[in-house]
């Protein structure tokens, strides 16, 4: 029952973040959501950062075992291909999670370690395959500027489809997913 108390406060953040934006998460609000006392959230957090800090756990870890299963089969540039089009769709499909990753000042490292080691994971499927691909005798350097490179793609294309002007200019479906396979291959053509 407690490990289902701790999903349903969960739960219920993203959906009241989902319709409230994160101004309007509040214990009280998560606690009535969840359909538990205002006082049972706090036997899993202590506040409201640690939900947050929970859900961006959980995002990186729903992310990184999405890498995980597109890195498996195929060529290293194709399967590169393919978590960045797993990076990307992610975002679309979970925009709560993927707008709370990435704001470093909603999660203190030192007091949610597990958080900050969930987006390691997810960052090693990616320096892994920039690896594979530059080989083992390519500059140190240059890999980590390819790490940076790939990422900035998928990053900055998800966040245009997401809040940008191509989310208006791309609705979702075909167009939209051919459009990031299209600019994915283009990339990886260099």
């Amino acid at each position: 029952m407690t490990a289902d108390l701790k999903e349903r406060v969960l739960d219920a953040s993203v959906q009241l973040i989902r319709e409230a934006g994160l101004g309007g998460l509040s214990m009280r609000e998560v606690a009535r959501r969840a359909g538990v006392s205002h006082q049972a959230p706090y036997h899993h957090f202590t506040d409201k950062a640690a939900i947050v800090a929970a859900l961006v756990e959980r995002g990186f870890t729903l992310l990184a075992e999405r890498m995980e299963a597109a890195e498996r089969t195929g060529t290293a540039a194709q399967r590169l291909r393919r978590v960045g089009r797993t990076y990307v769709d992610f975002a679309l499909e979970q925009p709560v999670y993927f707008r709370l990753m990435f704001r470093p000042e909603l999660t203190d490292p030192e007091r949610f370690p597990a958080a900050e080691a969930a987006g390691g994971r997810a960052f090693a499927v990616l320096e892994r395959l920039v690896d594979e691909v530059t080989g083992p005798q390519a500059d140190p350097g240059r890999k980590d500027a390819m790490v940076t490179m790939h990422w900035s793609l998928v990053h900055g294309l998800a966040t245009l489809l997401l809040d940008g002007p191509l989310a208006s200019e791309l609705g979702p479906g075909v167009t939209r997913g051919r459009h990031v396979d299209d600019v994915l291959s283009l990339f990886l053509e260099r």
